[in-house]
């Protein structure tokens, strides 16, 4: 007799919404102040209520869970969204730096974040304009 296997969604593993708006909050944290991120800070607004809410929201769809960004804005049209800023591979690495240290401080499987690790890494890359 085979068993059903239920695969989890990067989303349901990460341990949804809750872990993921902590993962957003820590990221725009450490972006704010850590000065090897002052690049990236300084293409954001100082205020980043929105900014938060807007990358939770499309981090939500992105992982498969709830497409809440789609919802909201139809489609992230990513490059596009991110052309008025030049971003090379200095700001790419900046946001890699403030990602990774985010997610070394939630608890996940070596699997998925080796997983998240490459994801964020080649959609990171996909960004650059310069």
């Amino acid at each position: 007799m085979m068993s059903d296997v239920i695969e989890m969604t990067p989303y349901e593993a990460l341990g949804g919404s809750v872990i993921l708006r902590t993962l957003v909050d820590r990221f725009y944290d450490i972006m704010a102040s850590d000065p090897r991120a002052a690049g990236i800070q300084a293409m954001h607004p100082q205020n980043t209520t929105l900014i938060r809410e807007k990358l939770f929201e499309f981090l939500s769809g992105w992982l498969g869970g709830p497409q809440l960004f789609i919802e909201k804005y139809g489609h992230p049209r990513l490059r596009g969204r991110h052309m008025p800023f030049a971003i090379g591979e200095s700001e790419r690495d900046q946001w890699m730096l403030c990602m990774l240290q985010a997610m070394a401080e939630i608890e996940m499987t070596d699997e998925l974040r080796s997983h998240l690790e490459e994801a964020f890494m080649k959609t990171a890359d996909f960004m650059r304009n310069h």
